[in-house]
């Protein structure tokens, strides 16, 4: 990455294109490229576990229900995440990526070589700490750095890095299966291109709205005393919502294919690289989506795409309509994700806006993210797995009301504006 720095388009000064937009940088081209790569892992750890649940279960001899609470303590990562991407106000955007970066490629590493299921479950939770972490703050990034018409084009195509990498894992876990290190393969293989990216982090800049920014942060605890308060538990509410439906629809999905529906490991691994396949182009196009319809109208249709998908997919009985189901649940999960994480990042000034993502995603909205698994993983043991997950559909719907009560529509509009804007 060159030392030119995208700094045009805060102040609106240089030549627009043809959408009114400035062009990009060749920074912004590289950081373009990189923020994509290290959101890859995000979808390709999410996937890893979801593939691996059954196998981790039969290796370690856990029950279904001790198999989701591993689950539920790993995903529990998430909401330590918080206090790193609450810092990146303090410290700056590239040195806590950089921080999270690293400490992910270490416990990744250490995942594969756990010898028990303790052990495993602990190095999943630190390296989640870090994957999260680097996730939040890269979209902080991409929110920062990038034109308002083109905002929501760039952090839908960073988020959907995240289904390249669920594809990558979908397609590689039965083959990783097979050879003799079984399921720790598929934590040892994501170490190359993991220190390839480290190493690529040495050429990243500071953002430059953070360098802009004349005000201090007031830090985790002092967003509460500011009057962004109220649209943090507003946002972190939807989040929350979302949670319950995405973090569960495809993660117990072959539980349910193989415990109700007699599929084989073979046939689940198609119809989930089918869906992950199927999805990447959707969720690539999603931020384009939200640019040109807005954010109201496109949560609207990528919401109900999602409740469809999992209703579909926790119900239908023969593949075909199984795998559209899921097809259309992970589009639903992929896309929810671009939708919420443009909506967070333009909400709020620069010098809070690390903190409230930390407590509206990292914490409040994890709250579900984590617990959820226990709850569905206790109430499956004698209801089923498609009767309580078919009913998480209704959360994108009361997610979808909220976004239309009480948050602002924000397509189009500076970082400075809708850092003020009111429903």
């Amino acid at each position: 990455m060159s030392d030119e720095r995208p700094v045009t388009h805060i102040s609106g000064i240089g030549e627009r294109g043809a959408d009114g937009a400035l062009p990009f940088t060749s920074y912004q081209k590289r950081l373009f490229g990189f923020l994509s790569v290290a959101c890859f892992f995000e979808g390709y750890d999410f996937f890893a576990l979801s593939q691996l649940l059954p196998n981790l279960r039969a290796h370690f001899g856990l029950t279904p229900f001790q198999g989701a609470a591993l689950v539920g303590v790993v995903n529990a990562g998430t909401l330590l995440a918080y206090a790193l991407v609450g810092l990146a106000d303090r410290w700056g955007r590239r040195r806590v990526l950089t921080l999270t970066i690293l400490g992910y490629t270490l416990f990744t590493l250490l995942s594969g070589l756990a010898p028990s299921a303790v052990l495993f479950t602990l190095c999943q939770f630190v390296a989640r700490v870090f994957l999260i972490g680097e996730w939040a703050t890269s979209m902080v990034i991409a929110a920062e750095e990038y034109p308002a018409k083109r905002r929501g084009l760039v952090i839908g195509v960073v988020s959907a890095s995240a289904a390249l990498g669920s594809i990558i894992c979908a397609g590689v876990v039965p083959l990783l299966l097979r050879t003799p290190l079984g399921w720790r393969a598929v934590y040892l293989v994501g170490i190359v291109p993991l220190l390839l990216v480290a190493y690529a982090r040495r050429a990243l800049k500071e953002t430059a709205r953070f360098e802009a920014k004349t005000s201090v942060s007031p830090g985790l605890l002092g967003i509460w005393r500011t009057v962004s308060a109220r649209r943090v538990l507003q946002v972190g509410a939807i989040w929350f919502l979302c949670y319950l439906c995405t973090q569960n629809a495809v993660m117990f999905w072959k539980e349910f294919a193989v415990g109700e529906r007699a599929l084989s490991d073979a046939a689940v691994g198609g119809i989930v690289a089918i869906s992950a396949l199927a999805s990447m182009p959707v969720a690539f196009a999603a931020g384009y989506f939200l640019d040109a319809v807005g954010r109201r109208v496109g949560g609207t249709v990528i919401l109900g795409v999602l409740a469809t998908g999992v209703l579909i997919s926790y119900t239908a009985s023969g593949k075909l309509f199984l795998t559209l189901g899921l097809v259309l649940a992970t589009i639903g999960l992929n896309t929810t994700l671009t939708l919420m994480n443009t909506l967070t990042t333009e909400l709020f000034p620069t010098e809070q806006r690390g903190a409230a993502f930390a407590w509206s995603n990292n914490l409040i909205g994890r709250v579900g993210y984590v617990l959820s698994p226990f709850a569905i993983g206790k109430l499956a043991e004698s209801l089923g797995w498609g009767l309580v997950l078919r009913s998480t559909a209704i959360f994108p719907v009361i997610a979808c009301a909220l976004i239309w009560l009480l948050l602002p529509e924000t397509r189009g509009r500076e970082l400075e504006d809708t850092a003020e804007a009111r429903a």
